[in-house]
């Protein structure tokens, strides 16, 4: 078989090593001129010094599933990696002033949480091992089966009516912790794959357990070095690549796929192809008129956009650690604001990645380097970026020093900044949404978009609009699903 791969982000990379251990001849093709596709690297030279930034994933949670790619071929991930542990995992700010350290042992969340509540940290045993569950059903047991139909949503409901995956996770966490300020710290990993804690379902909870079962990493030199290892993995194995290689249209013959089109006018065939660019712009945008569904794209909630400012600085902010997760005054208002009536709030919530905090060696000797995420309504909303950047960029940088970074104006020697167009135009994310589709009820399991395309057999799914859902660790099990589609088993 030969299979073609569209795109190179961690789901792509997967499959193509899935693939290829399978003995199967694999070709990658990206649009843009390197691997990693929101997990790209953004490297800048300034003044002769070189600054680099993790475009995306700033961690990895489970690490496991990338040694299980090298594995594969009889080969360790620790001779290409190092991974260093994240610690705390998250430092959470509220705006009273109060912070919470968010990771490690029972005993050390519990004694985190008894600083806000006596109560809540007694209830912390109970909530975990409510998330337990979630994951041992959500993860473990339904994360890398297929969901192709609503007979595979059938036999999966008993288990979702048990484990309440009607209820949204911040309601599932409300029901253990009264605290505000503790309901926020263990309700915002939704955010973290593209949903609105109030609104994703439950199942969602699982994300806690899965942090406590392996813990939170980086990658020495970034999230990059991981993207990296894998092409070179790849390349160790037969697996061709091909940058700037623009998909214009995935070729189809009596009801099979035969490659793809390229702009240049290229075609490359293929037994199979396996996209991991959206999968609805692939469905709206990469097929044939006859089989093109645009409501791929209009009949799903799509979710957020991202603000990101990258930013290196020529002082070292040594009390800042890795994660810093700053709560603004509002909570649910603002998610409302972002998800459902589309307005630009000025009152910011933040995700501040320090990785120097973890890989001294990350910038030049004697500098930080950061990237500030903002959570925004994606291009639905309509806001002129070309004027909104520049001030919106200010009130984030006024919030940091006034709240963590002081004198940050005066040090700052480096600076690039993404709004949702650059996910619409770079990375052809539908509406600039940077995590695709939104992971409420609705939409997920066998309400995601397929694994494999209901019509033509040999076109397959991953990445982050798929089951089982977004972020690194739902992207790259992606890839197991499709394993299973195409051969029968996972290796």
């Amino acid at each position: 078989m030969k299979v073609v791969v569209i795109g190179a982000g961690f789901g792509g990379l997967a499959s193509a090593l899935r693939c290829a251990a399978r003995g199967q001849s694999v070709t990658v093709l990206d649009r843009i001129s390197g691997p990693g596709g929101r997990g790209r690297e953004f490297v800048r030279s300034t003044n002769g010094l070189e600054f680099k930034y993790d475009a995306g994933p700033t961690v990895l949670t489970a690490p496991q599933l990338f040694e299980e790619l090298f594995t594969l071929f009889g080969e360790k991930l620790s001779d290409h990696i190092e991974l260093m542990p994240v610690a705390p995992w998250y430092q959470m700010r509220f705006a009273d002033g109060s912070q919470l350290d968010y990771g490690g042992s029972t005993e050390k969340i519990q004694s985190e949480i008894a600083r806000f509540s006596a109560d809540d940290a007694k209830a912390y045993p109970a909530f975990l091992a409510h998330s337990q569950k979630l994951f041992q059903k959500g993860y473990e047991e339904l994360g890398s089966q297929p969901f192709l139909g609503a007979v595979s949503m059938l036999k999966a409901l008993p288990a979702m009516i048990a484990l309440r995956a009607d209820r949204s996770v911040y309601s599932a966490t409300a029901r253990y912790f009264k605290d505000e300020r503790v309901r926020r710290a263990f309700s915002i990993q939704p955010l973290l794959v593209g949903g609105n804690p109030f609104d994703t379902t439950s199942i969602y909870s699982l994300i806690h357990y899965l942090e406590r079962k392996w813990g939170v990493w980086f990658p020495r030199g970034g999230m990059a070095r991981l993207v990296d290892a894998l092409v070179a993995l790849g390349l160790r194995h037969g697996v061709q690549f091909e940058w700037n290689a623009d998909v214009q249209t995935i070729t189809t013959t009596a009801g099979r796929a035969t490659g793809v089109q390229l702009q240049d006018g290229r075609h490359i065939a293929g037994n199979a192809v396996v996209s991991n660019a959206d999968a609805g712009y692939t469905l709206a945008h990469l097929l044939p008129a006859a089989q093109k569904r645009t409501k791929a794209i209009t009949g799903k909630q799509y979710s957020m956009g991202l603000f990101v400012w990258y930013f290196s600085t020529s002082h070292q902010y040594a009390d800042v650690p890795h994660h810093t997760i700053l709560f603004g005054n509002a909570y649910r208002e603002v998610l409302h604001k972002i998800f459902e009536s589309q307005e630009l709030s000025d009152d910011l919530s933040i995700y501040l990645h320090r990785p120097t905090a973890t890989d001294t060696q990350y910038a030049p000797p004697g500098y930080d380097s950061f990237y500030a995420l903002v959570p925004v309504p994606n291009l639905a909303a309509g806001i002129d970026w070309k004027t909104q950047a520049a001030p919106f960029k200010a009130l984030l940088q006024a919030e940091l020093t006034r709240r963590l970074l002081p004198n940050l104006a005066d040090c700052i020697v480096d600076e690039h900044i993404v709004t949702p167009h650059y996910f619409a135009d770079e990375l052809l994310a539908p509406l600039g949404s940077g995590f695709s589709i939104t992971p409420k009820l609705t939409q997920s399991a066998g309400f995601r978009f397929p694994n494999q395309h209901a019509e033509l057999p040999n076109l397959y799914f991953v990445g982050a609009g798929t089951h089982p859902g977004a972020g690194v660790p739902g992207v790259v099990t992606s890839a197991k699903v499709v394993e299973r589609l195409m051969f029968g088993a996972v290796q």
